[in-house]
């Protein structure tokens, strides 16, 4: 197994903060700001909009789902691109 280099370590770390961002952080934001805890509108008795989340619920799902995306693009790439030869782990064995 070959060590990860610059294009590993930044899709990782994009994808990784990208769905940390969209369900954590903005999961902690919506918890300090206080309730409902609810992704949709909250309507009393009359019909009346009394309550809206702090943060869109497609904002969140887009965030997720481009860390996701990145992750896509990272396996094709990895598909794409010719494993490295290890030369230095292979040796010559005569056949019998």
């Amino acid at each position: 197994m070959n060590d990860p280099d610059i294009i590993d370590r930044a899709a990782m770390a994009l994808s990784a903060g990208l769905m940390l961002l969209g369900t954590v952080v903005l999961g902690v934001v919506e918890i300090l700001a206080g309730q409902p805890y609810s992704p949709v509108q909250i309507t009393n008795d009359a019909g009346e909009v009394v309550a809206t989340p702090l943060i869109d619920p497609t904002l969140r799902t887009g965030l997720v789902l481009a860390g996701i995306a990145v992750l896509g693009l990272y396996a094709a790439y990895r598909l794409v691109t010719p494993m490295p030869e290890e030369t230095a782990a292979r040796k010559e064995v005569a056949a019998d």
